[in-house]
């Protein structure tokens, strides 16, 4: 349906603002809602009228497509925007790679909504393939379709009054643009001193009471639940008092989730919990445009017509979902077609051998090990020390002790040759073989987790072979799935990567693995901005003293 054609839809209106619900007829000419009529009841009408959804803060490379390809699957779910950190292509190819996120985007009818990365790199504390200081962040805030300053997480930057980081923050207050917040665990007076500085949402609250604090203080909260860390229980009882001041995010999606569903799922859940209707929706439709300010109709004459149709305000499966007008989405079939795309990326490692990830305790007297705990779900992990002799082999080789279900985990850099950084972690659950990705936040080295030294190698040059992917491998088979755009999407059909996707994620269970998302859950190992203790390509380090430690203590 071309949107310069007029044309009209009849159904049950879901009037969010005044909390109505009425037979309506809504007429759209050019793109925009030119009427809504208020029908007899009585007449028929099919499914419910309502704002498309939108999600309020999501990273699209975590869902292995390039943006078209993610809005192709997003509007089938009822989403018609989002609000898009591009931190993480940033973190590999700078402003060229937002540059390519957008350009991406325009080309297909959904409305992306990027932000300026602020912390590129995330820590000193890692190797990143690029770096965006105050005076670039400043330029792309100039930018149109850069709608905010992107999640500030470094926090102690803020606290401690970085010339940098206010610089960036500076920036975006000047021109009116909101600045998004990242500081899970953050409370009182420093969560306070935090918000006065201008930071406007979370999306890492993990308890009630921590959202409870920084609502308090005057802060957003956005409820996420994405493919690994998943909030929404902890946090959805507090939209019966806080609709106003809350929305719903994904953060991180990858490709098989977002096929199942987006924002919809959570709206269901929501209604599921008794939480009324009108509240959900304020949350999940309206609140992000009004705080991001983004160019989304509202379902109000003159606005955009971005809308959805639901088949009802349960299950809220969508039967069509219109942007500016156009129908992109009819009866589950996505309307909006592949783009060509580029490829863009920067990658620069050698093959590795078995003989790389050998570790060998280096003194008689130690006793203990540092491992990493790994928490299905969540992004923060627990720091555990076990006895060095139940990894000890002959010749005081180190090797996982797949009893107790401890692993070897490896950081390669994957920009430059450097040392290769080895840990151990628990609850990945492997029984044999390995798996690897280059989807490893924030710098997205290349990480991987394994049973044995010749398996994690199998793996990591996998992924070295395509530049980018994630890969499973054992003794008797081993699968890949390219990522040539950066190391973090592939460029091809949005469903074809999902079902690729799935496939390697099957296997990876089939291995052992007991996580629900094996590779988001990895790629969270790395991420050193969430504690307790991660592997950066530089070593093991500490979140909570923010150094580097000795894992053989």
């Amino acid at each position: 349906m071309d949107a310069n054609h007029s044309f009209s839809v009849k159904g049950r209106l879901v009037d969010i603002f005044n909390k109505r619900i009425f037979a309506a007829e809504v007429k759209v000419e050019n793109g925009k809602i030119k009427t809504i009529e208020e029908l007899t009841d009585g007449i028929e009408t099919t499914g419910f009228i309502l704002p498309g959804f939108i999600d309020s803060h999501v990273h699209i490379e975590s869902s292995m497509l390039i943006p078209s390809e993610f809005a192709k699957i997003a509007v089938v779910h009822g989403t018609v925007a989002t609000v898009s950190d591009p931190h993480e292509i940033a973190n590999v190819c700078g402003v060229e790679g937002v540059e390519y996120m957008i350009d991406n985007g325009k080309q297909v009818p959904f409305k992306f909504n990027f932000g300026a990365p602020s912390c590129v790199p995330a820590t000193i504390f890692e190797t990143a393939g690029a770096e965006l200081n105050a005076d670039d962040v400043e330029k792309l805030l100039q930018r149109k379709e850069i709608k905010y300053l992107s999640e500030m997480m470094n926090f102690p930057g803020v606290l401690f009054k970085d010339e940098d980081v206010l610089k960036k923050i500076a920036a975006a207050k000047k021109i009116n643009k909101p600045v998004d917040g990242h500081a899970p665990g953050l409370r009182g007076e420093q969560a306070k001193q935090y918000i006065d500085a201008g930071i406007s949402t979370d999306h890492e609250c993990f308890t009630a009471e921590e959202a409870l604090d920084k609502l308090g203080l005057g802060m957003k909260i956005l409820i996420r639940e994405g493919s690994a860390a998943k909030n929404f229980e902890a946090l959805a009882d507090l939209l019966h008092d806080h609709s106003a001041n809350m929305m719903f995010c994904s953060d991180d999606k990858h490709p098989d989730s977002l096929v199942e569903g987006h924002i919809n799922k959570l709206c269901a859940r929501g209604v599921a919990k008794g939480i009324d209707v009108f509240k959900v929706l304020e949350a999940a439709c309206i609140n992000p445009v009004i705080h991001y300010k983004l160019n989304v109709g509202l379902l109000q004459i003159g606005d955009a017509a971005d809308f959805i149709i639901a088949e009802d305000l349960k299950e809220f499966n969508i039967s069509q979902t219109y942007v500016d007008g156009k129908l992109v989405a009819d009866k589950g079939v996505t309307k909006i077609s592949s783009v060509p795309a580029g490829i863009i990326n920067r990658f620069d490692c050698d093959l590795t051998t078995p003989h790389d990830f050998k570790v060998r305790a280096s003194h008689i007297e130690q006793d203990k090990i540092c491992v990493i705990e790994a928490l299905d779900g969540q992004l923060i992990t627990k720091k555990l020390t076990v006895p060095i002799g139940s990894l000890l082999k002959e010749d005081r080789l180190l090797q996982p002790n797949l009893d107790e279900d401890i692993l070897k985990i490896t950081v390669i850099n994957r920009y430059k040759k450097a040392p290769i950084a080895i840990g151990w972690i628990k609850n990945f659950g492997l029984k044999k073989g390995a798996i690897a990705s280059t989807v490893a936040h924030d710098s997205h080295n290349i990480i991987a987790v394994g049973a044995d030294d010749e398996s994690i190698c199998k793996a990591v040059n996998l992924v070295i072979n395509e530049k980018g992917g994630v890969s499973c491998v054992s003794e008797e088979d081993s699968m890949v799935l390219g990522l040539p755009v950066a190391g973090l999407m592939n460029d091809k059909n949005g469903y074809e990567v999902a079902q690729r996707y799935t496939a390697i994620d099957k296997m990876a269970k089939g291995l052992g693995c007991t996580l629900s998302a094996p590779f988001m859950t990895l790629s969270f190992m790395a991420l050193l901005v969430i504690p307790h203790l991660k592997l950066s390509d530089k070593g093991l380090f500490d979140g909570d003293t923010f150094r580097f430690i000795d894992p053989m203590q």
